[in-house]
């Protein structure tokens, strides 16, 4: 791993894990205030569109597209080029969003129905589903700019300020509930006004960092001249590989709707108990996965469009390695200590006892998966760098399939929990597939002392696992201690399974060279 990978991995990690956490501290108030009844049902099912298409767009499908493109365009090392593709890329991105917000607004009722089929008997419950739809929709305009701007930033080395942005969002959903709800009487459409808000101000906040750089776009539509109908093509290049990478690098997020469509025939609070669940799941994921796939796209852009396939296999066979070592404990560790962390976090006023072990048994479910999430997000750069977004696209259909099935085999039986296990399938799945695919092509070559490392952080994840098991205790003790006792207790669990994990690896051998910090 290069010390220039490791260096932006850790500044995108720093400032997710501040986004995370941020994001920790606002699903604890909405489980204070929304609990996980009809209103918080109803939130989420409408937060889910403007949610789906920021993972799409923020993390995944724009960047996707646009940052290999932008690189080339900066290879040449023409600035007015360079400005005239940003000018063109920004205003046409802006004109397609506008139109798309103005259809989903007018169109929202139709849109909640689909996601939510399970509620067509109750009209009241669709039409403020819907209501609140019609102020998260515009979000995909201001997120889907923001985006742009994280792809620049990131291109040249800025990582940090997009990285943080997201914080904005979890602040003024919080502000939403505490300050607009009790004025408008209904949370679920102050929430919603919350997103509205958050999108317009992370465009804001992303502004000057552009202008420092000197790449804050001028947003133009036409391209009359020749030069701009040179940066035109760059332009409708990009739009071309983004519409088959919409899919291919958002599987995870398509599986979530579909658990969304089929929960709505589950109880009420089966919607909310997959959410918070899927929240925690997403912290690790977010804070190492994603900080690492957004770090790992440039890098291999540039290795791509230099023609050096050796560093490009180094540089992703060093990402792999870093999955096994913390993807690998983190999921174990939230399968052991799933009632610990729902209840540390969530047990609180209309949080009740059965939300708590309900969402902690979809946690140990979203768990079995981690790995296999956080692979795809790194393996996928592997594609996206080489500017082929056609196949992680055709595995994507796979994955979805398979994830339908088995949600609609275990659905029935195993209730939400089923949901949540078909999601894990599905990921691993195509995680299986995707490197399948690169080794074959002899794009990934598994490097020597792949198989060991993994080997070795299986067993020190074992050995946390007990330790783990023997410090947390029985589930009960954990529902009614007091929140200060959580706090303490949780704090030990992991504070105990890190040093029990660490020391493990080293037992068995594991030494820092074995993810060594420059290309060799």
């Amino acid at each position: 791993m290069s010390r220039e990978l490791l260096k932006s991995t850790s500044v995108v990690g720093l400032m997710t894990l501040l986004s995370r956490v941020s994001g920790l501290v606002r699903d604890v108030v909405f489980a204070q205030f929304l609990g996980a009844g009809l209103l918080a049902d109803v939130f989420f099912v409408a937060f889910r569109v403007p949610n789906f298409l920021r993972r799409v767009f923020g993390e995944g499908a724009f960047t996707a597209a646009f940052v290999p493109v932008f690189t080339e365009v900066r290879a040449a090392r023409d600035a007015r080029a360079q400005r005239r593709f940003l000018d063109l890329m920004a205003g046409r991105l802006g004109a397609l969003l506008l139109l798309v917000t103005a259809l989903g607004v007018i169109f929202a009722h139709p849109i909640v129905s689909l996601l939510a089929v399970g509620w067509t008997d109750d009209a009241g419950k669709l039409s403020l589903a819907a209501d609140t739809l019609r102020l998260t929709f515009p979000y995909l305009f201001f997120i889907s700019l923001v985006a742009m701007s994280a792809g620049i930033l990131n291109t040249v080395g800025r990582f940090a300020a997009a990285a943080v942005t997201p914080v904005l969002l979890n602040l003024c959903l919080i502000a939403a509930l505490l300050f607009l709800a009790p004025v408008t009487g209904n949370a679920a459409l102050a929430l919603g006004l919350g997103v509205l808000l958050a999108g317009g101000a992370q465009l804001a906040f992303q502004l000057p960092f552009l202008k420092r750089e000197g790449l804050l776009p001028r947003p133009r539509v036409l391209a009359p001249d020749a030069p701009r109908r040179a940066s035109a093509t760059a332009v409708s290049r990009v739009f071309r590989l983004m519409v088959p990478a919409l899919f291919g690098s958002s599987i995870h997020q398509l599986n979530v709707l579909v658990n969304t469509v089929i929960a709505s025939f589950l109880v009420t609070g089966s919607i909310s108990w997959l959410y918070y669940s899927d929240r925690l799941m997403e912290f690790p994921l977010g804070v190492f996965g994603i900080a690492l796939a957004t770090a790992v796209l440039p890098g291999l852009s540039r290795h791509h469009a230099a023609g050096d396939a050796a560093a490009f296999d180094r540089t992703l066979n060093a990402a792999l390695k870093w999955v096994w070592l913390i993807g690998l404990p983190a999921a174990v560790a939230l399968a052991v200590l799933a009632v610990p962390l729902i209840a540390t976090l969530f047990h609180y006023r209309d949080f009740g006892e059965h939300d708590v072990f309900m969402s902690a048994r979809a946690l140990a479910a979203y768990a079995a998966g981690l790995v296999g999430f956080v692979f795809v997000k790194v393996l996928s750069p592997g594609f996206f760098a080489r500017q082929d977004t056609a196949t992680p696209v055709r595995v994507g259909v796979v994955a979805v399939a398979v994830n339908v099935a088995l949600s609609l085999a275990l659905f029935r039986p195993l209730g939400h929990v089923g949901l949540a296990a078909a999601t894990s399938a599905a990921a691993c799945v195509n995680a299986v597939l995707l490197a399948r695919i690169l080794i074959r092509a002899r794009v990934l070559r598994i490097a020597p002392g792949h198989w060991p490392l993994a080997a070795r952080a299986a067993a020190a994840s074992v050995a946390m696992a007990a330790a783990l098991y023997f410090v947390a205790g029985g589930d009960g003790a954990w529902i009614s201690a007091s929140a200060t006792r959580r706090v303490g207790e949780l704090s030990l669990c992991v504070g105990s399974g890190f040093l029990v994990y660490v020391l493990t690896l080293f037992i068995l051998g594991f030494r820092p060279r074995h993810v060594p910090l420059r290309d060799e």
